[in-house]
């Protein structure tokens, strides 16, 4: 269960993010919210997730879900590079979180 709930941190961590990314592009109110919800929740689950799984692993998790999530967001609504180099990139902190997690007990 504390895995369900650290994907989900994650996830709402890419929601915050893309709030800041709305708030600069104009969208004042509904970043505003974004950033608020989604780093509120975010770090709520983070704290009860590290209950069971080890602060590195979780930590890394989070980020990695959090920083390929927004990269993705930019490429998708934002215009960001699709370069594939930077997909490449990506794909290695995808490994990267996998691997922690089959590591991890």
């Amino acid at each position: 269960m504390s895995w369900i709930i650290l994907i989900i941190a994650g996830l709402l961590e890419v929601v915050g993010v893309n709030g800041i990314q709305r708030y600069i592009k104009g969208q004042k109110v509904s970043g505003i919210l974004f950033v608020v919800f989604g780093f509120a929740i975010s770090l709520t689950l983070l704290a009860i997730a590290m209950e069971q799984i080890p602060l590195g692993v979780a930590y890394a998790v989070w980020t990695g879900m959090g920083t390929v999530g927004s990269a993705v967001i930019g490429m998708i609504f934002y215009n960001d590079s699709k370069d594939v180099k930077r997909i490449v990139c990506l794909a290695v902190i995808v490994v990267a979180v996998i691997g922690l997690r089959v590591v991890s007990n």
